[in-house]
């Protein structure tokens, strides 16, 4: 894709930022992501990490594997993750609700041994980036200014995170395209 980019508008293809939601905010967080307390030399769990971390914040909590996977607490958390719910908000929505009682501590000590060892999951990679545009305006308006334009393909796959992140991106001069494909649209 960056070639044809390349052949049809020549040398100012070096200057446009191309890839997934996630390879575009991997990008930032090397160079932004001390501002949330991370050090840039971050590690990103893959689902092996993620899952023995969740094995292990079970156990520690005391929590029945016999009642829990761990993939159904991952799922959840991701689940979680994409609606832009941290451990907090979580805890508040699973409220009287056994099952998601329990997922939400999980959910708080796996975020915080995710911190302790200076690492990150693949749903924080977008998360992430999101809170630190929110929260440091000098960041927000530096990409704000770098996309003039931002163009999202498979539009019907975004999230909520990835909408907010779009959003973001396109605050300053508003220009957003989008294809999607109504047939294939999650319902």
């Amino acid at each position: 894709m960056k070639e044809r980019i390349a052949n049809l508008v020549g040398d100012d293809a070096k200057d446009i930022w191309m890839g997934t939601f996630h390879s575009i905010c991997v990008r930032i967080l090397r160079r932004f992501i001390d501002r949330i307390g991370f050090d840039t030399s971050f590690i990103i769990f893959d689902t092996s990490d993620q899952r023995t971390l969740v094995k292990a914040c079970m156990k520690e909590l005391a929590i029945d594997d016999k009642l829990f996977t761990d993939r159904s607490i991952l799922s959840e958390i991701s689940n979680a993750k994409n609606e832009m719910l941290e451990p907090e908000m979580y805890t508040v929505r699973a409220n009287g609700d056994f099952r998601k009682e329990k997922i939400a501590t999980v959910y708080e000590l796996y975020q915080k041994r995710l911190k302790e060892n200076n690492a990150i999951d693949f749903d924080d990679i977008i998360n992430d980036t999101i809170k630190i545009l929110m929260e440091n305006p000098d960041v927000l308006e530096y990409y704000a200014n770098k996309f003039k334009y931002v163009l999202v393909d498979e539009y019907q796959d975004t999230n909520k995170a990835q909408f907010t992140l779009v959003t973001l991106f396109a605050s300053k001069n508003g220009n957003i395209t989008v294809v999607g494909d109504n047939d294939q649209r999650n319902l």
